[in-house]
């Protein structure tokens, strides 16, 4: 098998975000999100178990999928990307609050759900979320994987879906 073929699907660039208790956001980046339905509006995520992330968004019930854009700060992954929330702060700043979840400055659009259904793999939980809220706030082209990998030259983590050892 050919895994090189997986680069091949479309991705975005997001960073998850929920609670970790007492009113402290914390988030990870995630490349694997998407629309499943219109109406009612509910979208997919999909976490590594070993994420704090993962355990805070079935704690809270509730998530954010942050999509970043070509212009978003590179730091944004860097920080929500290889930085684990159980040791780090993620959120230097106080994070603007929408349908009560935590949302990262330099986002170019969210959208906030409520976890509806959940799904085990051997190493990921995929969330199933009714949208609760959803707003564009930038112009700005979304990022593709693709445009991370080639014009920023970023990698993938370990516990990103789209990990390949190289």
């Amino acid at each position: 098998m050919n895994n090189m073929a997986f680069t091949k699907l479309s991705y975005g660039v997001y960073v998850a975000t929920s609670w970790k208790g007492e009113g402290k956001p914390t988030g990870c980046v995630a490349n694997s999100a998407m629309q499943v339905t219109s109406s009612p509006a509910t979208v997919a995520i999909s976490i590594n178990h070993d994420n704090f992330t993962n355990e805070c968004i079935k704690k809270s019930g509730r998530f954010a999928v942050n999509i970043l854009g070509e212009n978003s700060d590179p730091l944004i992954i860097g920080n929500f990307g290889f930085k684990s929330g159980r040791d780090n702060d993620k959120f230097t700043d106080t994070p603007v609050i929408k349908d009560f979840l935590p949302i990262v400055d330099g986002a170019i659009a969210y959208i906030t759900c409520k976890v509806i259904d959940t799904m085990e793999t051997e190493t990921h939980t995929v969330f199933l979320g009714e949208v609760i809220g959803a707003e564009i706030l930038s112009d700005d082209e979304p990022m593709t994987y693709s445009y991370y990998h080639k014009v920023i030259k970023g990698k993938a983590p370990k516990n990103a879906p789209t990990y390949i050892k190289e």
